[in-house]
């Protein structure tokens, strides 16, 4: 998508527990945000500050999630197709 991205991950832990959220998106942002701009000639803030984050609680959201992800660009228009997709939906 060209103004925002879709993650779905299961969070590992570590000795103190689940990593937070929190903590992955600022690692993820941090370094998406300086290959980035390196890749685009940039400088400063990439990502704007907020996130969105939900629980799934189950599979059958699990399933609804992973759908709209593989979906959104097509239904943005941006592709017809996914060519390569890891999902099971």
């Amino acid at each position: 998508m060209p103004n925002h991205a879709h993650l779905v991950c299961t969070p590992l832990s570590d000795e103190t527990g689940i990593i937070p959220i929190s903590k992955i998106m600022h690692s993820l942002k941090g370094y998406t945000a300086r290959k980035a701009n390196l890749l685009l000639g940039g400088t400063g803030a990439f990502w704007q500050h907020e996130s969105y984050d939900h629980v799934v609680r189950d599979e059958a959201e699990l399933g609804r999630i992973v759908k709209y992800v593989v979906e959104n660009p097509i239904r943005a228009g941006l592709a017809t197709q996914w060519v390569y997709c890891r999902a099971n939906y």
